[in-house]
């Protein structure tokens, strides 16, 4: 195997891979500053900051063997410069310095971020990359004391808003080029390029056109200062107020790999999390405004219509009930249920067992696709993240006719978290003829037309899995509160320093913040305790391991996989998905 020596230690490197050196020192849980190279794009090599000492050993040209000094050792030819590791490829035998063993290394960094620094300015109090912002980080670790330049700063453009969801500050922009890399490379729009010259230069579109790429965020992500900035996000809140959630992304059928970015139980932001098998690092900004579903216009508490059209929030204990009586008073024959590609396969699977219990027949669900709004990249014209998982378990597909002839021969309609009539399968006057029982995390044109609804907890709100386009299973965490739980006792809860040292009585806390909602599996189990029904899942962990004993699919399947492997990919057939 090829070696390479990094500050004294031996490593082997695959040879047919050909990987560049900052790359295979950041494999090995190594670090080597820098700020322009991005792993899933060109390299330019033009921040200068990932400089490293590099040599390679002297070969006798008619033996073929290294050449050795006095102690016995590799002579080594060393380049005469620092070299860019990033863009200096692995050879055989090479050694390498960093700034860990190597005093002009660690000199040619620090001046290298002194040159940086020279015209940027000093408002990281007030910058949203304060706390994550590679640059602050580095200075910390590698930069000057202070600076040399004593001359007033270089003043660009501030607060340009270069589209709908990403302003800029010029003045603090390093020309890493990323972002520009990211509009030629990835989303291939071409919206961004360099302009000016010198120190005066900065990114922008041409002129009268705006960056209104579907994936303009991603920018903001990658940027390594605070030059690009959500438009959305802008000042709401610090890196370090916030928790940090793994999820997935319910906005299409791709199931980009996401974190929840969560403080007093609010969804504030929404960032891709790198899965190399499903985004990469990438998310479309369309599933970045998936957190205004999840805070706003929510489901909170049951409502039963009262009086014709009049909608009145009621006790869980009514809901109850009055659900109960329903059942009761009819035939599992008039009894249709609808499950949905919107919820996760545990609750797809519990709602439809619980009814099957009862003598009902299998759930129906229908796609929810739009034929030409995929790009062949991370959106998809399919608009739910669990088509598959619906298929997995069993359920019947329909199209919109076979929902549509369901509800009309049924009495009691039950619908899970799917907006039928928002999304023209049904009509208001399908559903009138019928007594219509929602199962919703928000309200929409659906919960209007229902007699009772149920508030359910959401994906930022349960563990739960979804299966994606491509036949990948993966799964959520729960990143908010709900009114009956508590992410001190929840250990798959992840907890921030607001959370852990806050009170009731703070400030930054407020229960107004927390849906009154449960879990549809917890529902269910309220809900066979009055029907006498035996029915009972503690968590969606046991309706897993239900379901992977059920399904041969699934039989190998378990969250702990789905955590170690970021997803796993189940041995299913692609189905051409229709309109």
């Amino acid at each position: 195997m090829p070696e390479v020596f990094i500050d004294g230690k031996r490593y082997e490197y695959d040879e047919e891979q050909d990987e560049m050196l900052l790359q295979f020192i950041l494999d090995q849980g190594l670090e080597v500053p820098f700020f322009c190279y991005h792993p899933s794009m060109s390299i330019p090599a033009n921040c200068r900051q990932c400089m490293v000492k590099v040599g390679t050993p002297v070969k006798d040209q008619e033996t073929g063997e290294y050449e050795l000094d006095e102690d016995g050792e590799r002579k080594i030819r060393w380049f005469p410069k620092p070299q860019t590791s990033c863009s200096t490829k692995l050879q055989d035998g090479m050694v390498v310095h960093t700034q860990e063993t190597s005093e002009k290394i660690e000199r040619v960094q620090k001046d290298n971020l002194e040159f940086i620094l020279a015209n940027h300015p000093l408002d990281c109090p007030i910058c949203d990359q304060a706390g994550e912002c590679p640059l602050q980080i580095q200075t910390y670790k590698y930069g000057p004391e202070g600076s040399r330049f004593e001359v007033k700063k270089v003043h660009k453009p501030k607060r340009v808003q270069l589209g709908p969801r990403v302003t800029m500050d010029a003045e603090r922009c390093i020309n890493c080029t990323r972002c520009v890399r990211f509009t030629e490379e990835i989303s291939e729009t071409n919206q961004l390029t360099i302009v000016s010259r010198g120190d005066k230069n900065y990114p922008m579109t041409a002129p009268g056109e705006e960056f209104d790429d579907p994936y303009s965020l991603n920018t903001v992500d990658i940027c390594p200062v605070g030059a690009l900035t959500s438009t959305d996000f802008r000042f709401k809140a610090r890196v370090w107020e916030m928790n940090q959630t793994p999820s997935i992304d319910i906005t299409n059928g791709k199931g980009c790999n996401v974190d929840l970015w969560t403080r007093d139980n609010e969804v504030l932001r929404i960032t891709p999390r790198e899965n190399p098998d499903v985004n990469d690092h990438w998310m479309p900004d369309a599933g970045r405004y998936a957190y205004e579903k999840f805070n706003n216009n929510r489901m909170d508490r049951p409502s039963i219509t009262l009086d014709g059209d009049n909608q009145s929030n009621t006790s869980w204990n009514n809901a109850i009930e009055t659900f109960a009586e329903v059942l009761e008073a009819h035939d599992s024959e008039d009894i249709a249920i609808i499950g949905s590609p919107h919820a996760s396969v545990e609750e797809n699977y519990a709602f439809n067992k619980f009814f099957n219990l009862m003598g009902v027949a299998n759930a129906k669900f229908t796609p929810h696709v739009i034929p030409g709004s995929g790009d062949g990249f991370l959106i998809t014209d399919d608009q739910a993240p669990n088509t598959n998982g619906c298929r997995v378990i069993n359920l019947d597909e329909a199209d919109e006719a076979g929902i549509q002839s369901v509800v009309q021969g049924a009495k009691v309609v039950i619908i899970l978290s799917d907006d039928l009539v928002g999304r023209e399968v049904l009509s208001t006057d399908d559903l009138n003829g019928c007594y219509t029982i929602s199962l919703a995390t928000n309200y929409s044109d659906t919960t209007k037309s229902s007699d009772l609804v149920i508030p359910i907890t959401c994906v930022a709100e349960h563990a739960a899995s979804y299966v994606n386009v491509d036949g990948r299973i993966q799964r959520s965490f729960p990143a908010k509160e709900t009114k009956y739980t508590n992410r001190r006792l929840n250990l798959e809860m992840s907890e921030g320093r607001l959370d852990r040292f806050g009170t009731n009585f703070d400030n930054w806390v407020s229960e107004e913040n927390k849906v009154d909602c449960l879990p549809v599996w917890d529902f269910l189990n309220k809900l066979g305790d009055r029907l006498g029904l035996d029915f009972n899942y503690d968590h969606s962990r046991a309706i897993f391991s239900d379901l992977s004993s059920q399904f041969e699919t699934l039989e190998e399947v378990s969250y702990e996989r789905m955590d170690e492997e970021q997803g796993v990919q189940l041995p299913i057939k692609q189905k051409e998905v229709k309109a």
